[in-house]
């Protein structure tokens, strides 16, 4: 819904001259720059962020060329190999050559930012200790690398792996499982956001406020800035390696925010390649049909080319060539890299294709025999298939590789806008991720919408791997994004259901929005500067159905408690929108991200720092931040589970339960009766009262909240060992990027409070489990540890230490998962987090000198420098830094190029001391 605001005046000018530049710094290091024009501006952020960010640009451009593993070795090579097969250097190319032609100013705009990044990299590169220590030195960006950074960083937003684990749920469990799964999960990113209006705050002007949930990342992912030319004025946090600021945003007359929507925007085909030995196939040969392609001519083996079954019978030419990874300390790695009409191919290959030679007729009209031989030749593949998993060759469809825009059209607008109505029409132009948008002015408008491009297509393709070469399957236009509504002058936004539910499949639970609105009802008038409590709230609402069965365990265990049935997962896609509110809270209730930055706990690239194999408690840096992959294989052993004392990190080995489920069983079969076990221990009663008493608060300092966390891993942990799901247990031989998704482990305790109510979860005796899982803890638990005690901060960084047994004393957390305070464990596995807010931002529309702003460790990605760290301590316990916007409580930069006609800066030397004076009591 938008409600739209009067216009405002244009920025004065700066008193600068024409190619000037003034680089100022507040008390916590925040870069505020000032330029004589726009260009000039872009040029000074580039330069800047490279100065103070000089080895993250360079991970960053890495990446994107998938050549990181030949500075940071073998735990990159699973996100390179995904990089180089899915063509990200090549789309990032293709949409910044269309953004020539449609957009030269924002292409011109791109272009000063990179010439500001080559400018400042060889100092930058100086200053970080990092370059030195791989032996690396800074290279030179080019002008489509700041597309790249945006599309590598969301490539995984939308979860489209967590198809490939639904397959494998069908093909074990039946269609039900999938609902009972349905939820996000560790690698998803998410949000809190909200909006009140002027009716409800004490200034008459409406507030924004909220938290990007990612994988936590030194440096980090989110760059506070201000950009001020006579253009605009504009506060915010940026992405390094993009120019401009695109998710949280002040220009002084409106401001704007986002969280990820959860749509589904992005799909797999599974695809029928064969090698044709003579002949010529039909089509360009790169698979997006410009006529532009090279396939004909690329030789598969220098005896042909590989061609792919299209829905229309025929073979067509599919792009193919072979690219070599360099790789840190090993041999050099070939990737094949194939593209069909649908999109690159990145699980499998034409080893894993019909693999077959063809020199007759190109058109395959027998479609019925077409679909049975490529399913026998999946099942032949099944017994030797390399990383293709049980599907075959799958090809992905993204939309910038179909529309060359990556929406960076949109940027430059922003920074320009004045009312709500000028953002609206710059997210018109919002590409990917897809994201749900809050904003609001100071003539009183505001917006709450979904951005972003999703295509139409059948309700198969949002749901599972689809056959390429069945009709029905193709990509139809693009959805119209919905608007949100306002209640009682509030909106919220934390990846639940609400307007994005047509879009998406996969949605977060709705315990953060529906606590945050709780909280906001609490009292009818709000300022910017009570705003941090909700952002530190710690009330875990999906301890229910845990806690439920734990009421229920008396002397003698009761018969399995259950909630209400599960809807099925046709219902969720089908009919969304009819489902009631309270349905909308269950296993509906999936996000596509998260796992969007999939958690691979045990590698060194960035997926994420913690290990998710269950027997591996220790954190290790590894890989990438909630939007990134992760590289290695999860590997969650289930056969020996370990349960761990709240006070102690001793893995205690479980034996797996075998007398409750004899093997996967329908839903619907009821459950047997238990087997008459022991009374509960005198330990077992004390800690089952205890835990009835909880207040159900993650604080760091809670004995209860370890104890519950014990237990819960404790169940997790047994479900994943019980025998329905051992099909389960190991995931399949995928390439390594999409193992997180696959992780029966991680899937179980992200879906527990589903798994608990669900009306039957085949023959499993979840009283029994509770009860032994209660047993385990109570015998290992003393009372005396605390949740942050394990609840410890993990941050992904690019660079181990070079002391692989030194371990950073990294501070304890509160706030879990499902949290609004959203400081992610992953349950069954580790009570580490390496996800978690990224940001936290108050945007005041009264006065914007009273909004607020942090970041979880500072603004310098300089180890050891004054402001790398300084944020934290204010982050941990819930304080924001005072957004400043008065010029002359700044410190000008050595590094600024003025030439200003009238510099009316005076230099101030604020300290940390009186910066701390300004913080608001909380």
């Amino acid at each position: 819904m938008r409600e739209i605001g009067g216009a405002q005046g244009h920025a004065q000018g700066n008193g600068l001259s024409h190619g000037a530049y003034g680089t100022y710094r507040d008390a916590w290091g925040i870069p505020h720059l000032r330029a004589a024009d726009v260009r000039t501006l872009a040029r000074a952020q580039g330069r800047v962020t490279a100065l103070d960010r000089a080895w993250q640009l360079e991970v960053e451009r890495h990446r994107v060329q998938g050549t990181s593993a030949a500075f940071l070795g073998a735990g990159s090579l699973g996100w390179d190999r995904f990089a180089r097969r899915a063509r990200l250097e090549d789309t990032a190319r293709r949409c910044f050559a269309r953004l020539e032609r449609t957009d030269p100013e924002t292409a011109d705009w791109v272009g000063a930012y990179v010439e500001g990044v080559n400018d400042g990299l060889a100092e930058g590169g100086r200053r970080a200790p990092e370059f030195e220590r791989a032996g690396l030195v800074p290279g030179r960006w080019e002008v489509w690398h700041p597309l790249g950074v945006w599309l590598a960083t969301h490539i995984l937003f939308a979860g489209f792996p967590a198809k490939l684990w639904r397959e494998e749920a069908v093909r074990h469990l039946g269609a039900d499982a999938v609902g009972l799964f349905a939820t996000d999960g560790p690698a998803t990113s998410g949000s809190n956001g909200w909006l009140v209006d002027g009716t409800r705050t004490t200034t008459g002007r409406a507030v924004i406020a909220g938290d990007p949930h990612r994988f936590i990342e030194e440096p980090g992912v989110y760059q506070q800035i201000r950009l001020s030319c006579p253009e605009f004025d504009v506060v915010g946090l940026a992405v390094p390696g993009l120019p401009g600021i695109a998710h949280f945003g002040h220009t002084g007359d409106v401001a704007w925010a986002i969280t990820n929507a959860m749509a589904d925007y992005q799909d797999l085909y599974r695809e029928r390649l064969r090698l044709r030995r003579t002949g010529e196939g039909e089509g360009d040969g790169d698979g997006n049909g410009d006529g532009n392609g090279n396939g004909n001519g690329d030789k598969y083996g220098g005896e042909g080319v590989v061609e792919a079954l299209d829905p229309d019978g025929v073979w067509r030419v599919a792009h193919r060539h072979v690219e070599v990874i360099e790789v840190a300390g090993g041999e050099p790695v070939e990737v094949e890299v194939i593209e069909t009409a649908r999109g690159p191919v990145v699980i499998g290959g034409l080893d894993t294709g019909e693999h077959a030679d063809s020199d007759g007729d190109d058109r395959d009209d027998d479609h019925s025999h077409s679909r049975s031989h490529a399913n026998a030749n999946a099942n032949a593949n099944d017994r030797d298939r390399g990383d293709s998993g049980p599907v075959g060759p799958l090809s992905l469809r993204y939309p910038p590789r179909v529309t060359e825009d990556l929406g960076i059209g949109a940027l430059l607008p922003l920074l320009r806008a004045r009312e709500v109505a000028d953002v609206d029409r710059a997210f018109d132009q919002w590409a990917e991720p897809v994201n749900v948008v809050q904003a609001a002015d100071t003539r009183g408008g505001v917006l709450h919408r979904v951005a972003g491009r999703v295509p139409v297509r059948s309700r198969d393709n949002r749901t599972r791997v689809v056959a390429a070469w069945e009709p029905g399957h193709e990509w139809e236009g693009w959805h119209e994004t919905p608007y949100g509504a306002f209640e009682d002058g509030v909106a919220v936004m934390a990846n639940q259901r609400g307007p994005a539910t047509p879009l998406g499949v996969e949605f977060a639970p709705p315990h953060r929005a529906e606590r945050i609105r709780a909280m906001l009802n609490e009292k009818r008038v709000w300022s910017a500067q009570d705003m941090p409590a909700i952002h530190m709230d710690t009330h875990l609402a999906s301890a229910g159905p845990l806690l439920d069965h734990l009421a229920t365990l008396t002397e003698a265990p009761p018969a399995d408690p259950v909630g209400p049935a599960e809807p099925s997962f046709g219902a969720l896609v089908d009919h969304p929108a009819d489902l009631p509110a309270d349905d909308l809270a269950e296993p509906a209730d999936v996000p596509a991200d998260d796992l969007a930055e999939p958690v691979d706990l045990s590698s060194d690239d960035p997926a994420s720092p913690v290990d998710l194999s269950a027997d591996a408690p220790a954190g290790r840096q590894a890989e990438a931040p909630a939007d990134r992959p992760a590289d290695d294989p999860v590997d969650c052993p289930v056969e020996a589970p370990v349960a761990r004392s709240a006070d102690d990190s001793t893995d205690h080995p479980v034996e797996a339960p075998a007398h409750r489920s004899t093997g996967a069983r329908p839903v619907g079969v009821p459950a047997r009766a238990p087997e008459g076990p022991a009374a509960l221990s005198p330990a077992a009663v004390e800690l089952r009262d205890r835990l009835l008493r909880w207040d159900r608060r993650m604080e760091a300092d809670s004995a209860d909240a370890a104890a519950y966390a014990a237990l819960r891993g404790a169940v997790v942990r047994r479900l994943a060992a019980e025998p329905a799901f051992a099909a389960l247990a190991v995931p399949p031989t995928y390439p390594e990027v999409f193992r997180p998704w696959l992780s029966l482990t991680v899937r179980i305790g992200f879906a527990l409070e589903h798994l608990l109510r669900a009306e039957e979860l085949y023959g499993i005796d979840r009283a029994a489990l509770v009860r032994e899982a209660l047993e385990e803890v109570a015998g290992i638990d003393s009372g005396t540890g605390r949740w942050g005690e394990s609840h410890r901060l993990v941050p992904w960084r690019a660079l181990p230490d070079d002391d692989p047994n030194a371990s950073r004393d990294e501070p304890g957390l509160a706030g879990d998962h499902d949290c609004v305070l959203c400081t992610s464990a992953v349950p069954g596995i580790t009570d580490l987090s390496a996800r978690g807010p990224a940001a936290r931002y108050v945007w005041d529309l009264a006065r914007r000198e009273d909004s607020l702003w942090v970041v979880p460790f500072g603004a310098s990605g300089v180890e050891g420098s004054a402001h790398h760290r300084d944020q934290l301590p204010l982050w941990l316990r819930g304080d924001l830094v005072p957004v400043v916007t008065d010029w002359n409580r700044l410190t000008k930069d050595d590094e600024s190029n003025s030439n200003s006609n009238s510099d009316q800066n005076s230099d101030h030397n604020n300290n940390h001391n009186s910066n701390e004076e300004q913080l608001h009591d909380r």
